[in-house]
């Protein structure tokens, strides 16, 4: 039980690294071959963000544990808003009412929405397993999303998420300035990805297996957390040295990944499992937490310390029902 529970936390430290590596390397050749930063930010940035949860989702169902796959995706967006919003909130209040916020907000929510629609269609369909035609719906939503991003930023409107994608230059955040190293970057962290994502999917199994819970559990948990962490650390860094706005954007924009992208390529690979304890609890903790999260930025009101007290304290409550479900 304890090395492969070892095994996994090497796992995730491999995707977090392995994807920063990756999306620098491609965000340095792509500069170096002259493609444009709002092309860089909205392909190799968009995606490269979401590829922890994305390796996880394709493993897990080329391996047959689909149920990891749900089950991660839907437990990192809820830790996206309780964690990598209230956390930050503790340290200094996160504002809600910049430009595009409640646009992505909408967006996100209509995702979360349109995840669940899709997720009780395939309850009764095909026996409660997300298959190809509703992952290439979600799929289209980010396709369709980024070309509305692109058009916005043509037209010179600022949007939070779109300015986190385009922000990084070459020679600045660790970019590297040289196509050899950029390379090695794009190399080094596709294999990364590739051990990372095999380590998690195998050990999640195991666990799940000797501890007699569902890998959707695992998913929820240990794993929604561990792919969440990137997006955590980001904004409790950005809080502390006062810039705590990057906080929404940096959520809205891998919750909007996760289901469209992230969801939506995993389906397309194979059938993803939706258990019903899923579709009885977890999916509306998700929409709730969106929903919640809507209030704040329709109020235009900032996410203060009392509601970042609130949101931890919701996210440990829904740990202990988790644990809970399994006792």
């Amino acid at each position: 039980m304890l090395v492969p529970a070892l095994l996994l936390l090497v796992g995730i430290v491999f995707l977090i690294i392995a994807g920063d590596w990756m999306v620098r390397g491609a965000a340095a050749l792509a500069r170096s071959w002259g493609v444009p930063a709002l092309i860089v930010g909205l392909t190799i940035v968009a995606f490269g963000t979401s590829a922890p949860e994305l390796v996880v989702g394709v493993q897990s169902v080329l391996k047959g544990a689909g149920e990891l796959a749900a089950g991660n995706v839907i437990g990192s967006n809820i830790a996206n808003v309780l964690l990598a919003l209230g956390l930050p909130a503790l340290i200094m209040a996160i504002p809600t009412n910049m430009t595009g916020v409640a646009r992505n907000t909408f967006v996100c929510l209509f995702a979360t929405v349109l995840f669940i629609t899709l997720a009780f269609i395939a309850k009764f369909t095909s026996n409660s397993e997300l298959i190809f035609w509703q992952g290439a719906i979600l799929f289209t939503g980010i396709v369709l999303y980024l070309i509305w991003m692109f058009r916005l930023s043509k037209a010179g409107i600022h949007d939070p998420i779109l300015d986190e994608m385009t922000e990084i230059e070459e020679g600045e955040d660790g970019l590297p300035t040289k196509v050899w190293v950029s390379l090695v970057y794009v190399i080094v962290g596709i294999l990364g990805l590739v051990i990372g994502g095999k380590l998690i999917v195998d050990n999640a199994v195991l666990i799940a297996g000797e501890m007699g819970i569902s890998e959707t559990i695992i998913g929820l948990t240990i794993v929604a957390i561990g792919t969440s962490l990137p997006e955590i650390a980001t904004v409790v860094v950005a809080s502390y040295r006062g810039h705590s706005e990057v906080a929404i954007g940096n959520v809205l924009g891998s919750n909007v990944f996760n289901l469209f992208a992230v969801m939506g390529a995993t389906a397309m690979t194979g059938p993803v499992p939706v258990e019903a304890e899923l579709l009885t609890f977890d999916v509306w903790v998700m929409l709730v937490s969106s929903m919640a999260l809507l209030v704040f930025v329709l109020r235009r009101q900032p996410i203060g310390r009392f509601t970042g007290i609130v949101f931890v304290i919701g996210y440990i409550l829904y740990m202990l029902a988790l644990v809970t479900r399994v006792m």
